[in-house]
């Protein structure tokens, strides 16, 4: 299962009509906009939100296969929620009534003023309660080609965290306090490739210090992986032993044979975007990273600013995100990584709503 909220109880915030469409409107949870039948759903009720990313099994949403045979991800049959596009707005994830969820699991009887019945005890299930396990949810990752699968030596390492921002439509009372406080971020574009993980740590026996990591595992060393050779092309095992240091460079993996390749390159390279104190257990500063980098001679990802949030809010960040990439400036970004100037361990990413419906959420 995934560790991220793919499946939460929400309560409605808007119901608007969409222009020349007499049976569908938008609805809004949090900051995400969905498009419903009209009248399913009206301002403060409670349902079931899935968000985009979320492999839904066909028995909980059959309607998602349009008739047709469902896909099958991980031996479970159903669909990809993607971002698509209807009437002119955007839709991002499924709403499902709170009914939905009296099929799963023996004790459900049924949602009656924000409370269920459990052999007559009340349960509370407040706004943003995790579905994702009870559904059965699981979170879409598109396959790695031979060149980035590698062969496992393990699991991530678990004194690691994985590179996965929360998304900022989930963040909306988040956003006004940051908004309120001018707090400062750091904004770097979201390179659309795949995630990577060098470490060493001085704790663990001597041949297991220095590794090399994808998303989610840790890599032995093989001929022809990409991972293991832009380590080896940057020399970042001696770098990182000659410095003593308990870090893990984090970052994007990008070019030939990577997700479409979508920035035309005639190569492929590493763009560094976190730095870990695996001793501290936090991320570095913005300062701190850009002083390791220069010392260890690597590239960030590109950084296009530092600004405060004052004034703004879910819609103006996400068409802040829609541009055209550094890396081509023919190819649309996939988004922007914002940074807490003072706390790095903050952060969330907004995805370019133009990038998702070009590409159908690569």
């Amino acid at each position: 299962m995934s560790d991220r909220k793919l499946a939460t109880i929400r309560r409605i915030d808007e119901v608007n009509p969409i222009e020349g469409a007499d049976a569908i409107e938008v609805v809004t949870v949090g900051g995400w906009k969905v498009v419903v039948k009209k009248d399913e759903f009206k301002v403060g009720d409670f349902a079931v939100y899935l968000e985009v990313d979320s492999w839904c099994p066909h028995a909980l949403a059959p309607f998602l296969s349009r008739g047709n045979e469902p896909r099958e991800f991980e031996g479970i049959k159903g669909e990809r929620l993607r971002t698509i596009r209807l009437r002119g707005q955007n839709s991002q994830g499924l709403l499902l009534p709170m009914s939905i969820l009296s099929n799963y699991g023996e004790y459900w009887r049924g949602f009656v003023h924000n409370h269920w019945e459990r052999d007559g005890i009340r349960v509370i299930h407040e706004e943003g309660s995790d579905c994702t396990e009870l559904l059965g949810i699981l979170k879409y990752e598109k396959p790695l080609p031979a060149q980035l699968a590698g062969v496992a030596k393990g699991n991530f390492p678990g004194f690691i965290r994985k590179t996965d921002q929360e998304r900022i439509q989930n963040l909306t009372k988040d956003l006004s306090v940051w908004s309120q406080n001018l707090e400062l971020f750091e904004v770097s574009e979201k390179l659309d490739g795949s995630s990577m993980t060098v470490f060493f740590n001085s704790a663990l026996d001597e041949q297991d210090r220095y590794g090399v990591c994808s998303r989610n595992l840790q890599l032995k060393y093989s001929e022809g992986n990409s991972f293991w050779e832009q380590a080896i092309r940057y020399d970042i095992e001696t770098k990182l032993r000659s410095a003593g240091l308990n870090i893990a460079i984090q970052g994007e993996l990008v070019g030939e044979g990577i997700q479409g390749n979508k920035y035309k390159l005639t190569s492929r390279d590493f763009f560094v975007f976190d730095v870990f104190d695996i001793s501290t257990g936090s991320y570095y500063s913005s300062a701190q990273r850009l002083d390791l980098c220069a010392h260890l001679g690597l590239k960030e990802v590109p950084i296009l600013a530092v600004i405060s949030l004052a004034n703004y809010n879910v819609d103006s960040i996400l068409s802040l995100a829609e541009a055209k990439s550094e890396l081509n400036n023919k190819t649309e970004r996939e988004g922007l990584v914002f940074k807490s100037i003072a706390n790095p361990d903050v952060s969330f990413k907004a995805i370019s709503n133009a990038f998702l419906i070009k590409n159908g959420d690569d």
